[in-house]
């Protein structure tokens, strides 16, 4: 098994924490009697030779003793040995050294563990050749086969198979289309109903989701009543307190979670999924699709009222993990989350001790209950708000919420200032506490909040406390001779653009703000560029390197960004609409202020209109993104599309 491993020069190998030499004791630890011995081996390969997924050369030199480790009857675990093998034969050299050994899958996909069969069949697809060879592994394996879940893996494997192999597809699908039916079991139903819809969408029934949900209901009661015979009580022990955190249903999650990702932009099949599991009578039930919710919700426009109301009304369910993973989805829709507001409203309401979060570490934070219900704008949460500002305890970025509800939070200025007043000069963490405070005083309009924003500026507390008083405009004259000695300092680009808008002096702030402009590179580049903007014809001194920006091959933002003030300066629309154009279709993510820029222009955006046009008839969000998400994207399209429709009425 490990014959040779010694006379591996380990040493001048390399993994992810530098020389290899500890890689053979770890390989040794896989074969261990010891179960904790051989899962800290397994976890200490992961990371280090196949950390976050990456490969080395001492990561290619264990692929034959894994393969030996795999081939022993006697071990245990040997599944995890094989999954690791499939992962190093994803990614860079790893997939020709593990074709190189892949014939050893074909003798583990009749092994007596079902632990090994189970992952052999995905190994089975994704190195053995030649495809048809394969497809009668698969076939004969399903023929046999007893345990279900090595006959969802199969299942699983097919579909890989019809993916990856166009000429055999037909082949594969035929037994996919058998395993949808009688008499198989309602989980193998669900499986193959899934594979199919991802290879061969023509091929699956035209009541796709009320057979789905069907299967659903028929899986759960079978579970219920196997759980219900093999209950054990759960004591209050260690043991017993792990088996009430651990996910109720991981099976049944990757079972909707394919057919819900093979549907993709079937939107109206998803909503009616997603709805017919949210009905179950089963919480696990209800509790997996809450959290599959998510991926529909941030990918895809369409109406989601009645899938985010049955998410509220999982708020009230006695069964904590449900609750938690709605307030989880509901907070991250922000007015999206209106048909739950109810709900939401409720559950605030019974339960002040949610209204703010303690952390062992850290700062409190806003509770998610009620942060949800800020979000989506609903005025009710501004006397709970009150309450809150009121106690002893105030979170820190409370300020970043309010300025969801827009003028209703008006009521919690007073006590915004108040706030904003006592925090201390000399405490480090103030310009921390008081930036979401200013962004609050500031969404308000509350000029009031001056002097107190004064203070922190003159106290030191400058970056933002001057954008603050810039937006109060006039109102805010008492603070122009400490801005005005700000001139000199790094801050003097926010401190032109406050003072811009406090006294409108040209004289004062254009030199500053075309001084910066020299400078692309500088952080505060955008900064000036969007204050000159603001000045319009008296910063006409800028046109001439704005235009330059225009034309350089920088970065798409700042052409968007100087396009928007050449026009807001020099009225300058034709020559603009290549650089908006551009700048819309390759950066997404500049569409908002793109479409801020068009609703300026009125009729001279005109040229840009089927823009516009075919961003109101996507289906998919522009923040839609294939590596991850922002909390804000459901928020960010949504004024994307407010913003467009506004545009329409104006052009």
């Amino acid at each position: 098994m490990f014959t040779g491993i010694d006379e591996v020069d380990w040493a001048s190998m390399r993994h992810a924490y530098g020389s290899a030499e500890d890689v053979p004791a770890l390989l040794r630890g896989l074969a261990s009697t010891d179960p904790a011995e051989r899962e800290i081996a397994l976890d200490g390969l992961y990371g280090t030779v196949h950390h976050q997924g990456d490969v080395y050369d001492s990561t290619l030199a264990c692929v034959p003793f894994l393969f030996a480790l795999a081939a022993r009857p006697d071990l245990p675990d040997r599944g995890a040995v094989v999954e690791l093998l499939v992962s190093i034969g994803g990614e860079g050299d790893g997939p020709s050294a593990v074709r190189a050994g892949a014939e050893v899958f074909g003798r583990l996909a009749g092994d007596p563990d079902p632990g090994v069969r189970r992952t052999a069949a995905d190994a089975l697809v994704r190195f053995l050749d030649p495809p048809a060879r394969v497809l009668d592994l698969l076939r004969e394996r399903i023929r046999v086969e007893r345990d279900d879940p090595v006959l969802l893996a199969l299942t699983e494997s097919l579909g890989l198979f019809a993916r990856r192999n166009p000429a055999h597809a037909d082949a594969a699908v035929d037994l996919l289309a058998a395993q949808a039916a009688l008499p198989y079991g309602p989980e193998l139903r669900l499986a193959a109903l899934g594979e199919l819809a991802g290879c061969a969408p023509d091929r699956i029934p035209a009541d796709l989701v009320p057979t789905a949900v069907r299967l659903l209901r028929e899986r759960s009661e079978r579970r219920a009543r196997r759980e219900a015979m093999c209950a054990r009580p759960l004591t209050d022990t260690l043991v017993g307190r792990l088996r009430r955190l651990r996910p109720s249903d991981e099976e049944g999650s990757q079972l909707l979670r394919t057919l819900h990702n093979a549907l993709d932009g079937r939107t109206a099949d998803r909503i009616a999924l997603l709805v017919g599991q949210l009905s179950s009578p089963d919480w696990a039930d209800r509790c997996n699709a809450v959290w599959m919710s998510g991926g529909l919700f941030r990918t895809w426009r369409a109406d989601f009222s009645e899938p985010v109301a049955l998410i509220g009304a999982q708020l009230s369910a006695q069964e904590d993990r449900l609750r938690d993973a709605a307030v989880s989805a509901l907070k991250q829709l922000f007015g999206l989350a209106a048909p739950a507001a109810d709900d939401l409203h409720a559950l605030v309401t019974a339960r002040p001790e949610l209204w703010v979060r303690q952390w062992e570490r850290g700062s409190p934070t806003l509770g998610d209950p009620l942060r949800a219900l800020v979000r989506c704008g609903d005025p009710r949460a501004v006397p709970v708000l009150g309450e809150v500002l009121a106690g002893a305890v105030v979170p820190d970025g409370l300020g970043h919420e309010l300025s969801w509800l827009g003028a209703d939070a008006a009521p919690l200025a007073p006590a915004l200032r108040r706030r904003l007043g006592s925090l201390a000069l000399d405490d480090p963490e103030t310009p921390t506490r008081a930036a979401p405070l200013l962004r609050a005083l500031t969404v308000l309009g509350d000029s009031e909040a001056v002097p107190e924003a004064l203070r922190l500026l003159e106290g030191g507390v400058v970056e933002y406390a001057v954008p603050a008083l810039g937006a109060w405009g006039s109102a805010a004259r008492e603070a122009i001779p400490a801005l005005s000695r700000l001139l000199d300092t790094e801050f003097a680009v926010p401190a032109a653009a406050a003072l811009w808008s406090i006294e409108g002096d040209v004289s004062a702030v254009l030199p500053v703000l075309l001084g910066e402009l020299a400078h692309p590179d500088s952080r505060r580049w955008g900064v000036a560029v969007e204050a000159l903007g603001r000045m319009g014809q008296a910063a006409r001194a800028a046109l001439p390197e704005l235009r330059r920006a225009t034309e350089s091959a920088g970065r798409a933002e700042r052409r968007a960004s100087a396009a928007c003030a050449l026009w807001q300066i020099g009225g300058e629309a034709e020559a603009l609409d290549p650089v908006l154009r551009s700048s819309w279709e390759q950066r997404p993510h500049l569409r908002r202020s793109i479409a801020v820029c068009l609703l300026t222009m009125g009729p001279a955006g005109a040229p840009l209109r089927d823009l516009v046009e075919s961003e109101l008839t996507a289906p998919r969000r522009h923040t839609a993104h294939s590596d991850g998400y922002g909390s804000h994207d459901i928020p960010h399209d949504e004024e994307l599309l407010r913003l467009c429709r506004e545009v329409l009425v104006r052009l």
